[in-house]
């Protein structure tokens, strides 16, 4: 999971409220609508001590609609100097949950976008396509008009005549296509989904995917029952959808997992344990974090463990007296461990991925893929030969 949009965190000082809120549209939720729930978290805010000015910058965000149809949460951060992250997540909160804390709740936020994918939907036809990007601000909409407009069959001209229409249509098909393959590849060069998903017009679907070259053609799904006209059924489309998303998840998260296992096995490319994976991050080196599920729910062994940073995201080690001993001395600062882990990685570019119970052995609940490797890498070699599993989980 790319965790890239929780960079705007890094460099703040804190405290900072957390709120994860259900922004499902009043008319669709079963309880209060958004301004309702907003309120109440407001003063549950207020009572942790949070500024006004900081929830009067909450309440400017939390109070603009999503326009998101159907149930969806909301993932707000903010300081003092404004918000920070304003994130929608495809599930909603069972109920809401805030705080004023130091760090922010990094684990909670980063486990309600685990259930989100940065979509880019193309829903074409003969005469062009409408592009929605699904990202973490909601969804933007664009409508591209393709350049060739012969694209009727007619029925009423024969022979010669008739085949060279039918020619000129399929011509302008074809043309048309291959113009919103290079407006779907620009899209996705803008604008880098993890997913593309087709829908609409199956043969010209079809000429489209044709048209797309690599890395686009490898990230597209398509999904039948979407069209630009009128006729689609928007929830046996959205179901298909839903569907879709779900599968994707769980190729993105056991690709990880799969590549963990391998590189564990190997002696190469992964280690495990929290100290580690501390020692990889410091050097960014890791690809991939990867947190045992019970990191957000704060059951994980090393949950009461803390870690420390200075000012640089990289910045990160078992004590304090390490970060001094590399000439750190200034802005630092002790973490829980997961928090610190988490800003470590957002720092040198890696994705994060939650490992369910039974899916891998973790060692303190802690791995790490790695870009690179040298002989300053650990190794979990006489981790493994010890004998010592009380940390494996």
């Amino acid at each position: 999971m790319k965790i890239d949009w929780l960079k705007p965190l890094l460099g703040h000082q804190g405290p900072f409220a957390t709120l994860h809120l259900d922004a499902t549209p009043s008319e669709q939720a079963a309880e209060r609508d958004v301004e309702g729930r907003w309120n109440s978290a407001r003063k549950n805010l207020a009572q942790q001590g949070t500024p006004d000015a900081v929830l009067d910058a909450m309440a400017e965000v939390v109070l603009r609609p999503t326009r998101v149809p159907g149930p969806h949460g909301r993932v707000v951060i903010a300081d003092d100097t404004g918000v920070l992250v304003d994130r929608v997540v495809n599930n909603p909160p069972a109920g809401t949950t805030c705080s004023w804390a130091p760090v922010p709740a990094l684990l909670q936020a980063a486990l309600a976008a685990d259930e989100s994918v940065e979509l880019l939907k193309v829903i074409v036809d003969r005469q062009g396509a409408d592009f929605v990007r699904v990202g973490p601000a909601g969804k933007v909409h664009s409508t591209f008009q393709a350049p060739h407009d012969e694209i009727e069959k007619t029925g009423s001209a024969r022979g010669v005549k008739r085949s060279r229409i039918e020619s000129r249509a399929e011509d302008s098909w074809e043309r048309n296509a291959e113009a919103v393959a290079a407006e779907t590849e620009r899209h996705v060069a803008d604008t880098k989904p993890e997913l593309v998903l087709f829908t609409g017009d199956k043969r010209v679907v079809s000429l489209v995917r044709a048209a797309l070259t690599s890395p686009t053609a490898e990230s597209v799904v398509e999904v039948p029952g979407g069209g630009r006209g009128s006729g689609v059924h928007e929830g046996a489309f959205a179901e298909q959808v839903s569907e879709a998303l779900d599968s994707y998840r769980e190729r993105r998260r056991e690709r990880v997992l799969a590549e963990l296992r391998q590189e564990l096995g190997r002696e190469s490319n992964a280690v495990m344990s929290v100290d580690d994976v501390v020692s990889v991050l410091a050097r960014g080196q890791v690809k991939e974090l990867v947190l045992a599920e019970e990191y957000g729910t704060g059951n994980a062994p090393m949950n009461g463990r803390k870690l420390w940073i200075g000012p640089d995201p990289m910045h990160i080690a078992a004590s304090r007296s390490e970060l001094v001993a590399i000439g750190v001395t200034e802005r630092l600062e002790e973490l829980p461990v997961s928090v610190a882990l988490v800003r470590a990685a957002v720092g040198q570019d890696a994705g994060l991925t939650f490992a369910p119970e039974g899916s891998v052995e973790l060692m303190d609940g802690v791995a790490a893929t790695l870009r690179w490797r040298d002989e300053g890498t650990p190794t979990e070699a006489l981790a493994s030969m010890s004998g010592d599993d009380r940390r494996l989980h």
